[in-house]
């Protein structure tokens, strides 16, 4: 997805990856209008656009680690799952951020069932906001379980899907505040429950492509250790670049704080 701001996208991952040292190839599946403070409308690219991109690029070069972000279109998840299947032995990381775009009413249901069947069996690392974790896990639920977060990774993860990472939880349940100064938390899920919990401290502003950044770092951090038994400690330093983007962040506009991914490079 093509992001004028930069602050998710295209542009922010090969930024992120720049940082890492990776040269990032891009396919581009949307374009989107937007700004600093909200994204006003979204085109998705013809899924025969979208395979033909992919498929010159991975002709012509080797990759080390897959990035999957917003995809558009049911069509886009279609192509995009069988480009990826010819690759089973290359990291494939999603990231939907389902909740930064315009509603689409109906056809976001269907992209979100077209991800479950074809792309989440296929994923390394799937990474989701406590929000999107509840749209894309099909779990039936109490009115407030405290296994709910569990029992909707465990869904995912019997889909095929290798680790889930949950992102931006309340460290305490009991305090739901998103003030300055509270904790919060990225949790880091197996086929055996949770591989590591790590709490960070809750930054003040609000901030576009936090996520995004994340999920950047996590491919290049997997393209450069090409080993996907190294999951657990690239989210750990992914994590740590995040933390350094954000508190780093610049406001280039009048909404939201834009990371700053090239922060190690002016300190």
């Amino acid at each position: 997805m093509s992001d004028p701001v930069g602050a998710i996208g295209i542009q922010a991952d090969l930024l992120t990856f720049s940082a890492f040292g990776c040269h990032g190839l891009s396919v581009t599946t949307g374009l989107l209008i937007s700004d600093t403070a909200r994204v006003e409308d979204m085109q998705a690219v013809d899924p025969d656009w979208v395979s033909d991109q992919a498929r010159v690029l991975l002709e012509d070069m080797a990759v080390s680690a897959i990035k999957i972000g917003a995809l558009g279109s049911v069509e886009n998840v279609t192509a995009i799952a069988e480009i990826v299947s010819d690759y089973p032995n290359v990291p494939l990381i999603l990231d939907p951020f389902i909740s930064a775009l315009p509603e689409q009413g109906m056809d976001d249901e269907d992209i979100l069932t077209a991800v479950r069947q074809l792309l989440i069996p296929q994923t390394t690392l799937l990474v989701l906001s406590p929000v999107e974790l509840e749209r894309l896990a099909e779990t039936w639920r109490d009115a407030d379980p405290a296994d709910t977060l569990q029992n909707d990774v465990d869904y995912l993860v019997a889909l095929g899907c290798e680790y889930v990472l949950v992102t931006g939880m309340p460290a305490d349940p009991a305090k739901s505040g998103m003030g300055d100064g509270k904790l919060r938390a990225n949790t880091l899920f197996g086929e055996d429950g949770v591989v590591r919990h790590d709490e960070w401290q809750h930054l003040p502003g609000i901030f576009n492509g936090a996520g995004s950044t994340l999920s950047a770092a996590a491919t290049a951090l997997l393209a450069l250790a090409n080993n996907e038994d190294d999951v657990p400690q690239a989210v750990v330093a992914a994590q740590e670049f995040t933390a350094g983007a954000l508190t780093h962040a610049r406001r280039y506009g009048m909404g939201k704080l834009v990371p700053n991914r090239l922060f190690q490079r002016a300190s």
